[in-house]
């Protein structure tokens, strides 16, 4: 699922465009984000994809969604 993701004065933002939600970044597995799970504020889990260099915010990533209702 695509997740666009960009940084705010409140912290990580993310906006799933396929279901018009925005939700805030509230756990990651990783201080850097990439390569492990990051969980929203709606309680969405997401497997994050890996690189070898990290991409710049904001951008657009194919995310796969671990967990949470389909609210």
């Amino acid at each position: 699922m695509k997740l666009m993701l960009r940084q705010t004065p409140k912290g990580l933002e993310a906006y799933v465009p396929k279901k018009d939600l925005e939700a805030m970044v509230v756990a990651q597995e990783h201080p850097d984000l990439w390569g492990g799970w990051a969980r929203l504020s709606n309680g969405w889990v997401f497997a994050m994809p890996s690189f070898d260099t990290p991409p710049t915010l904001p951008t657009t990533v194919e995310a796969r969604k671990i967990s949470g209702d389909d609210a």
